[in-house]
């Protein structure tokens, strides 16, 4: 086997929603293996702080400040970057949010805005990006799914709907650009410690004593499980994978758990 095939050196790679959680841990990681990283967000403040952040770690990374949703602004900023920066290599539609609510309270205003970041962004920078692969014959993408791309819950009606809505996106993508070597796939984190969920991973907490039952792994992933994969995914080792979403959830979607027997 080829040593250098998970090397990404040369190659470029846009992170959307890279600033912090799980997309700053797979922008760290992409550039570990090599990548040059442009990271997006449409907060300056926590654009300059990530970057300042990646600096001091001595990562290349460069900032594009744009939203994802709007279709003029992600068409601009493409052509800014492939103009001024280099060819994008590696897209990773990472940005996305969610609104809790019992689908029968669910405003619509909520639901429009959680199927325009999490399903709407990722089309529109496929697009874009995705013309430009084209025309070069290669490039990868890597959408960030969920369990909500498999499985419903109580009170996420909409981010269910925008991840299993990215699930079917990955495999359409994939369908038509295979034909222009172009890798599209999806990685679905399972439940992952990051600075928002912190209050739920007290000890005592019944949704912490949940997860880590229903989770083989026993634990709560880490941002850092899912760079491997991300690396994977971005490399020339993935070349004939397309189409799939790889989970990434320390086998919490392999079973239904471990009921007391009676």
């Amino acid at each position: 086997m080829n040593s250098n095939q998970f090397d990404l050196s040369n190659k470029r790679a846009l992170i959307t929603g890279g600033t912090q959680g799980i997309g700053a841990s797979i922008a760290q990681g992409l550039a570990k293996a090599g990548a040059s990283i442009i990271i997006n967000a449409r907060d300056e403040a926590k654009l300059e702080k990530c970057l300042i952040e990646f600096q001091q770690q001595q990562i290349d990374a460069k900032g594009s400040l744009f939203d994802i949703t709007n279709t003029s602004a992600v068409k601009r900023a493409i052509e800014d970057i492939e103009s001024n920066i280099g060819p994008i290599d590696i897209l990773v539609n990472n940005g996305g949010v969610i609104r809790r609510s019992p689908a029968e309270n669910l405003e619509e205003s909520d639901w429009d805005d959680v199927i325009r970041t999490n399903l709407t962004g990722p089309f529109l920078l496929s697009k874009y990006v995705g013309r430009n692969m084209i025309k070069r014959k290669r490039g990868k993408i890597i959408n960030i799914c969920s369990l909500m791309s498999e499985l419903g819950r109580d009170t996420v009606a909409a981010y269910a709907a925008s991840k299993g809505g990215l699930k079917m996106l990955t495999r359409n993508l994939a369908t038509e650009w295979a034909k222009y070597n172009i890798q599209v796939n999806g990685i679905g984190p399972g439940y992952i410690a990051t600075p928002i969920n912190t209050s739920y991973r007290e000890i005592g907490n019944p949704l912490n004593d949940y997860i880590i039952s229903r989770t083989p792994a026993g634990r709560w992933g880490t941002p850092e499980d899912l760079i491997g994969t991300a690396v994977f995914l971005a490399s020339d080792a993935s070349d004939f994978v397309n189409g799939q979403v790889i989970y990434v959830d320390g086998g919490l979607l392999t079973t239904f758990g471990n009921p007391i027997m009676i």
